[in-house]
C-alpha cells in the first residue's frame, strides 16, 4: 500500500444505484466491502459522504426556502447515509465510528480532532456526518478539512467516471481521459474538480486528490495498491505529497490540456 491513512469521499447519489431517490442496498453493500477490503490491509480508513440522493442544500432556494434552513437539512441527509455506511460496515464485521459535526448524541459522537485520530489508530473506520457543521459549505469542502486534520496522505474522490476528462465522457464519446494534473493549471481554467474553496484548501495543504470510478468493484483496492487509474491532483513537480510522500502515480511526462471535472456536492 502507498499511504497509511486516507480520506474517502463518496457522492450521496451514487447511493441511488439505478434508483430515483434513496440507497439501493446492493450499492451500499458494495461500497462498504470495498472500505473492509482496504481496511483489513492495515489502511487507516476515513469516510465523507455527501447526502445529494436524498436532498441537497442548493435546492432550498428553488423551493423558496431559506438557504440556511436548507444546508442544515442537506446537513441531517449525511447523517443518514452515514448511518446507513456504518451499518453496512458493521454488518461486515468492520468496526466504526460515526463523528458529526452537528450534535445528535443518540445516534453518533460530536467531531472532535484527537478523538478522531485515536479511532483511526484504533483500526476503526472513521465516518464523518453533517459535514463541517456550518451552512454554506459543501460535503467536498468537509472531506478536504477532515483530511487536512487528521493528516491524511491523500483525498480519494470517488465518483461514477473514471478520473477528468477533457470532455463529460457521458456526453461525449470522444473525451479522453488525463492521468494527471496540477492544482494550478486546475485553478487557472477554473475546472470543477471540487468546489473551489475544498480544492484550495487542498492546494494550500499540498494535499494529493485523486478522482476515480469507485462503482466498478476492486477499484479502491486497485488503485491504493499502485495501480494506475482515475486522474491524480497535484502540486506537479516531484509529485509529493503531504509529508514529501509520493503519489500513487507517475508523474505525467507531457503537458495536459484544459479538463472539465466533475460537478462539486452540496452538503
Amino acid at each position: 500500500m502507498k499511504y497509511n491513512r486516507i480520506l474517502l469521499k463518496l457522492s450521496g447519489e451514487a447511493l441511488m444505484g439505478q434508483q430515483q431517490y434513496g440507497i439501493d442496498a446492493e450499492r451500499l453493500m458494495q461500497y462498504a466491502s470495498e472500505i473492509k477490503s482496504v481496511q483489513a490491509t492495515g489502511v487507516q480508513v476515513a469516510v465523507v459522504i455527501g447526502g445529494g440522493n436524498i436532498y441537497r442544500g442548493v435546492q432550498a432556494e428553488a423551493f423558496g426556502l431559506d438557504r440556511v434552513q436548507g444546508d442544515y437539512m442537506g446537513m441531517l441527509a449525511t447523517v443518514i447515509n452515514s448511518m446507513a455506511l456504518q451499518s453496512a460496515l458493521e454488518k461486515l464485521e468492520v468496526s466504526t465510528r460515526l463523528l458529526s459535526g452537528l450534535t445528535i448524541q443518540r445516534v453518533c459522537e460530536p467531531y472532535i480532532r484527537r478523538r478522531a485520530v485515536r479511532h483511526l489508530e484504533k483500526g476503526r473506520v472513521v465516518i464523518f456526518g453533517a459535514g463541517i457543521g456550518s451552512p454554506y459549505f459543501t460535503t467536498d469542502s468537509a472531506a478536504s478539512l477532515r483530511a487536512i486534520e487528521i493528516e491524511a496522505d491523500v483525498v480519494l474522490k470517488g465518483t461514477r467516471v473514471d478520473g477528468i476528462y477533457t470532455a463529460d465522457p457521458e456526453k461525449d464519446p470522444t473525451a479522453t481521459r488525463y492521468p494527471e494534473i496540477t492544482f494550478d493549471e486546475v485553478l487557472s481554467k477554473n475546472l470543477n474538480v471540487m468546489d473551489m474553496t475544498a480544492f484550495t484548501l487542498c492546494k494550500e495543504n499540498n494535499l494529493p486528490i485523486i478522482v476515480f470510478d469507485m462503482n466498478t468493484p476492486g477499484n479502491l483496492e486497485r488503485l491504493l495498491n499502485g495501480e494506475p487509474m482515475g486522474t491524480l491532483v497535484s502540486m506537479g513537480g516531484t509529485g509529493a505529497g503531504r509529508d514529501g510522500r509520493k503519489p500513487l502515480h507517475e508523474p505525467a511526462q507531457s503537458p495536459l490540456l484544459p479538463l472539465v471535472g466533475n460537478q462539486p456536492e452540496q452538503a
